[in-house]
């Protein structure tokens, strides 16, 4: 299985990006118009569509995905493709990359609260002397920003595009059990102290 790794960047220095909101009329005219490689990257199968948890939300809003399970959210989670789960050790995020250029892929962590994974599906709408995040955003790129849960290990999150098609994220927990040390000589287990 070959696998492209992609660097995962702590900070975003660009200060007004996603203040355009996506707004529901907006986004229904514009699919209307759209080429099938819009209906690909926005539809509602798609990680980076509006429509993917039933009802219209704004990808560049912040979602707390990992506080429901994909059957609860998804139209057809038979059929869908974006799957997320955890387990003991990490959160797991997988999408389908459909019509997405994978170079254009970049995934952010916002203040240690909110992951953003962005990219242009739109290449003439790129200008270098503007930030097209900053602007109407999906006439040139797409972004899902996701909270993160609380107990992820920011400095260990781990994505990579494998096939070509499957982007996968990994979100490391941090070690539910760490020794702190309290001084005089104990030692803080979970909360609980103990003599060292």
């Amino acid at each position: 299985m070959a696998s492209t790794r992609l660097e995962v960047v702590s900070e975003d220095q660009s200060p007004h990006k996603w203040c355009v909101p996506l707004k529901e009329d907006v986004f229904g005219a514009f699919i209307a118009k759209g080429s099938p490689v819009v209906h690909k990257v926005f539809g509602d199968k798609s990680l980076f569509g509006p429509l993917l948890f039933k009802k219209f939300f704004d990808p560049s809003d912040a979602f707390p995905l990992w506080e429901f399970e994909p059957g609860v959210l998804l139209y057809d989670p038979q059929n869908a493709c974006v799957d997320w789960f955890q387990t003991d050790a990490c959160y797991i995020l997988k999408t389908e990359l459909q019509e997405i250029e994978k170079s254009s892929i970049r995934v952010y962590i916002e203040n240690g609260k909110v992951m953003e994974i962005s990219g242009l599906w739109n290449h003439k709408g790129d200008s270098r002397t503007t930030d097209w995040r900053s602007s109407k955003w999906w006439e040139c790129g797409f972004v899902r920003r996701l909270e993160l849960p609380e107990n992820v290990d920011l400095k260990k999150i781990e994505a990579c595009v494998n096939n070509n098609t499957v982007l996968d994220i990994r979100l490391p927990k941090t070690s539910t059990e760490c020794d702190i040390p309290a001084g005089n000589g104990r030692v803080i287990k979970d909360g609980a102290s103990t003599s060292a």
